[in-house]
């Protein structure tokens, strides 16, 4: 009996240390749930399909909400697995807030993701997020640049981190980086505006020489339009750069409309514009999308495919929305559908782009699970 007493001690002590496990648990388990939702996850049609994560987080073309129907396009219509992810205060987890620059909770992501979509503008993110990122692009996984992403990042002179090379206006030491993310891995930074903003539309010409990669697969002239103008380029693009829709300028028909959400601008427009302020916008147009292969130092070789014809309004355009649906297919080495389904998944009803003050997102307490 005395040699069962030190075992049965044991066995006390074992089953309260289970049950205080048990407890702890149960603890995190709620502590999760109540957790704000900080980013979206929509299923597609199996765990083992591919896995896109959508980065939004700029101050102008509304990606907060361009992303999630992305998403729910790519999700719904085409069986991706997708993720996506908001700029937000850290301060007040799940609240949208598209000017704060330094915080994209969920990069993590990334790590297991086959395809990453980026729509960020002039962020300075901490380094253990931007790590992430640069890990996805030394295994040089493909890459989607949409508008502003050409600009995705930037870092002050007296910002400390160990990614100041990613920023639009890096000019060190790192040579290859010159231009920053934006032109080494998309083919060009941040210029200028070539069109008249919010005066000048984008009406985009397929260009012949792209149509082997089946990217405007079920596009014809005119079918990707954007009310966004066209940005400038430095011609020639970079390396094995493809141009595949140009951007022919056209002037607004109609009266300037501060309230609507192409501000008076149409699709139907057709006046071809030749100047922008003095400015010459005529031929030879800039191209709006292409395509290239980038390879970051100590890196492997990847591809990108980048279209600047692209803001949340925008994406109510259906050549638009299929422009960058066929890229999807594209960068994932899938063959590109003849005419891909693009219809829009639930109510999409976008705002016009244009700068908030940090007053707006204080006061609209916008919600991440608001997108679901």
């Amino acid at each position: 009996m005395k040699n069962l007493l030190p075992i049965l001690v044991c066995l006390v002590m074992l089953a309260c240390k289970e049950q205080k496990t048990d407890k702890s648990n149960e603890t995190m388990a709620v502590e999760t749930t109540d957790t704000p939702q900080q980013w979206l996850t929509f299923e597609g049609s199996d765990k083992n399909a591919k896995h896109v994560v959508l980065i939004s987080g700029d101050e102008e073309y509304r990606s907060e909400e361009s992303m999630p129907q992305l998403a729910k396009i790519l999700s719904k219509h085409h069986g991706f697995n997708c993720t996506v992810l908001f700029a937000q205060d850290p301060a007040k987890p799940g609240i949208v807030d598209a000017n704060y620059v330094k915080n994209i909770p969920g990069l993590e992501a990334l790590g297991n993701a086959d395809l990453m979509i980026i729509a960020t503008r002039f962020r300075a993110l901490p380094d253990n997020q931007m790590k992430h990122i640069d890990d996805y692009l030394k295994a040089g996984k493909p890459v989607i640049g949409l508008r502003t992403a050409t600009h995705a990042f930037n870092f002050k002179k007296d910002d400390v981190s160990n990614y100041k090379h990613y920023g639009n206006s890096y000019r060190g030491d790192k040579t290859e980086w010159t231009g920053g993310f934006g032109r080494l891995i998309l083919g060009e930074h941040w210029v200028s505006h070539h069109g008249h903003h919010k005066h000048q539309s984008t009406k985009g010409i397929v260009v012949e020489e792209g149509k082997e990669s089946g990217i405007v697969n079920g596009i014809s002239d005119g079918d990707v339009w954007a009310s966004a103008d066209v940005y400038e380029v430095r011609l020639p693009l970079p390396g094995d750069a493809q141009p595949i829709i140009l951007g022919k300028v056209m002037n607004r028909k109609g009266e300037f409309d501060e309230n609507d959400i192409f501000y008076g601008m149409r699709p139907t427009d057709d006046e071809v514009a030749k100047t922008n302020n003095g400015k010459d916008v005529g031929p030879p147009f800039m191209p709006v999308a292409w395509t290239k292969s980038y390879q970051i130092p100590g890196g492997k070789k990847g591809k990108a495919f980048t279209s600047t014809a692209f803001s949340a309004v925008d994406f109510t355009i259906e050549g638009t929305r299929r422009l960058v649906v066929n890229a999807v297919y594209w960068a994932l080495n899938m063959t590109v559908p003849e005419k891909t389904k693009v219809d829009l998944v639930g109510t999409y009803n976008p705002t016009t782009y244009e700068f908030r003050k940090d007053e707006y997102w204080d006061q609209k307490q916008l919600k991440v699970s608001d997108f679901k």
